[in-house]
């Protein structure tokens, strides 16, 4: 592993600085599933908070290093956005969101609910985000950017140094790849403490920019995306990110939509947890690809359950 701008030691000091409400979350086998998928899968629940997504980790450290009162922009899917405004209203720091027009509105409400101004702009996540970059730079105002600064990933790096804590040694972990904050701090953690672990990231074939950018070592920009997984439906990589990605990450695969749906049907069946799209990528991979992982222990991060109640009703009934 070449030279990173990620430190063990300041992901160990996220760990005992980042708000209890995101730390330790559950990490178990579930029977039922595992009987379902006949595999050996170790799911890690990060929706068990006040955003119900990972998010919270990073942009709680984030604002923890931040002076209160700084005003701040940031572009988000919903899930970032959340967890920044739930941190900003902690920290005392005034929050702008950008996020597009055909945002969940579930995560656009929960953001105002938290405190955040949010500006709808543009078609998708990356319209969103570009937009906040140019009025955060007119306006003399700090951009966040989730997996650009640092903090988002080394505080996504505690889930890696939590899991490191089960029971059993994990043969490979299966990571949803979004902007790739989660997959770089897990990574870095486990290839510097059990490198033995292999990392594979899992993206939606409908939004395969930051795996075809990583595999080909070019920065590949899509024009759209069609997928509903909308908390990884990356148009426009950041370069930092697939940066960090080297070394780290062994693998990548790229999932279908009906596996994607597939898989949130069995978690909220077999294991009694909904999770968004997003969030079930991983066991989407093993529906796909069951031989792969015979005879392994595979671990995968439930990373995300945000979804509106028509939503529910049309993918998990």
């Amino acid at each position: 592993m070449g030279a990173s701008r990620l430190s063990l030691q300041r992901i160990e000091e996220a760990y005992t600085r980042i708000d209890p409400t995101f730390l330790n979350s559950p990490q178990y086998i579930s029977e039922a599933l595992n009987a379902a998928l006949g595999l050996n899968v170790v799911l890690k629940i990060e929706t068990l908070n006040p955003i119900r997504s990972f998010k919270g980790r990073g942009a709680d450290w984030l604002i923890a290093n931040v002076k209160p009162g700084t005003p701040l922009i940031c572009a988000s899917a919903g899930n970032f956005g959340q967890a920044m405004a739930y941190a900003c209203r902690k920290g005392g720091c005034k929050l702008t969101v950008y996020a597009s027009v055909n945002a969940n509105p579930l995560k656009v409400e929960r953001m105002k609910s938290f405190g955040a101004k949010v500006v709808l702009h543009g078609e998708d996540f990356d319209a969103a985000k570009l937009e906040a970059k140019r009025i955060a730079k007119e306006q003399g105002i700090r951009f966040v950017e989730d997996s650009l600064d640092i903090e988002t990933v080394e505080g996504a790096g505690t889930i890696g140094l939590e899991l490191m804590q089960f029971p059993q040694a994990i043969d490979t972990l299966l990571v949803p790849l979004g902007n790739g904050a989660m997959i770089n701090g897990i990574s870095f953690f486990y290839k510097a403490k059990q490198a033995s672990t292999k990392i594979i990231a899992v993206q939606a074939e409908g939004a395969s920019a930051m795996v075809e950018s990583w595999k080909s070592k070019t920065l590949v920009e899509h024009k759209s995306v069609h997928t509903i997984a909308d908390g990884i439906a990356v148009r426009i990589p950041v370069p930092q990110a697939l940066e960090d990605m080297n070394g780290l990450v062994d693998d990548a695969i790229l999932v279908r939509e009906e596996s994607i749906l597939e898989a949130m049907k069995l978690i909220h069946v077999h294991a009694g947890i909904v999770v968004e799209p997003s969030g079930a990528v991983g066991v989407a991979a093993l529906l796909e690809q069951p031989e792969r992982f015979k005879g392994k222990v595979i671990g995968t991060i439930i990373c995300g359950s945000n979804l509106t109640a028509e939503q529910m009703t049309a993918w998990l009934s």
